[in-house]
């Protein structure tokens, strides 16, 4: 293509102090097989450096959703139901967006449908939607830090343009890693769950949760600077994750300044609280505090429900700075020689209708 048609698009003007940077970056685009409809989409949006990237990373040719539903011998409505579930927004029946990988992905779902149902299948899919979104925004944060320092570098528009691309050619790399994992933690969870549901029909698992959470980190966020804030959050999160997997626990989510964990005996959840608090002794910024709880839960989705999970996270809001908070029938059962308990009383705790007695946990 010439400058007089990119100029024809809208896509170009010679007279602008920039003009020099934009045709080179155009023309690179063409070479790449970008096309001019392409091309004014993207830059319609503002996205015209970034083009060749999302171009990488979804190659078409596309298929409409009628199309993607008439090969796989479904509905629209069964279509539908999945993108939904995998945390796709909703498309008109016309408009081709599935590729040839995207489709055989939607072929998959039948599998699954024969083994888990159609209830089981769309559970799964929405965790495997919600995680992967996760997966995603990380790597898309972190390309963003990434393009900031090359941005604030004085890069031209090509400079930047080729630098998202050499991103997008290495974001095969964490479906690799994920590919390796899940056997891993698939036999993991497997082993958790026999360990902690003894029967096939049973519904929930036994086990404690905890939640630690940062006191005073809502007044700090209004103290201290964006990227001060995100130093702690992750310092916090990369702690709380050691420290867990290391003593036996696992890392369900976090919520905010708050992270829940489950472990399989009482004992361990009492360390990793306990742990997490020694950690951040010394850190002015902000001071942990724990609710642990024990019991029967309802495990759904790689999440937990139930009167057990709602009384350790009232016990964290209860707990001072530096303490952890947990319910005596729990600390009948975390028998180990390193704790000293102290009684913390009876409490009401709003949802609850009795009054629970409590005990502080400490290092022995």
């Amino acid at each position: 293509m010439t400058a007089a048609e990119f100029e024809a698009a809208g896509l170009y003007d010679p007279r602008s102090p920039k003009a020099a940077q934009r045709l080179e970056l155009l023309e690179w685009l063409d070479a790449r097989g970008i096309t001019l409809d392409q091309m004014k989409h993207a830059n319609a949006i503002g996205q015209l450096q970034f083009v060749a990237s999302m171009s990488f990373i979804r190659p078409g040719p596309y298929l409409t959703q009628q199309e993607l539903a008439d090969r796989l011998g479904s509905t629209m409505e069964q279509v539908d139901e999945f993108r939904t579930a995998f945390g796709l927004p909703p498309v008109a029946s016309d408009a081709p967006w599935c590729n040839e990988a995207e489709a055989k992905m939607f072929a998959a779902v039948g599998g699954g449908l024969g083994l888990f149902g159609s209830s089981g299948m769309l559970r799964l899919s929405r965790v495997i939607g919600s995680s992967v979104a996760r997966i995603a925004e990380a790597m898309a944060t972190t390309n963003h830090e990434r393009m900031r320092a090359i941005v604030g570098s004085g890069a031209s528009e090509l400079e930047i343009a080729k630098a998202n691309l050499r991103a997008s050619q290495t974001s095969d790399a964490p479906a690799l890693i994920t590919h390796g994992l899940l056997p891993l933690h698939l036999q993991l969870a497997s082993i958790r769950l026999r360990e902690r549901r003894r029967e096939y029909e049973q519904l929930t698992v036994h086990g404690c949760v905890g939640f630690v959470d940062l006191v005073g980190s809502t007044t700090l966020s209004r103290k201290v600077s964006v990227s001060d804030l995100a130093s702690i959050v992750d310092r916090f999160e990369e702690v709380a994750y050691e420290v867990a997997t290391n003593r036996r626990g696992r890392v369900i989510k976090f919520i905010g300044d708050e992270v829940m964990f489950v472990t399989g005996d009482a004992a361990s959840a009492c360390d990793i609280a306990l742990t997490l608090i020694e950690r951040f002794a010394d850190d002015d910024a902000v001071t942990p505090r724990a609710g642990l709880a024990e019991g029967e839960m309802l495990d759904r989705g790689g999440d937990y429900y139930g009167p057990v999970v709602n009384l350790a996270a009232r016990l964290a809001e209860l707990a001072v700075p530096n303490e952890v908070l947990l319910s005596a029938d729990l600390a009948d059962q975390a028998s180990s020689k390193g704790l000293r308990w102290e009684s913390a009383g009876r409490r009401m705790l709003r949802g609850f209708d009795e009054p629970v007695s409590l005990i502080s946990v400490s290092r022995a």
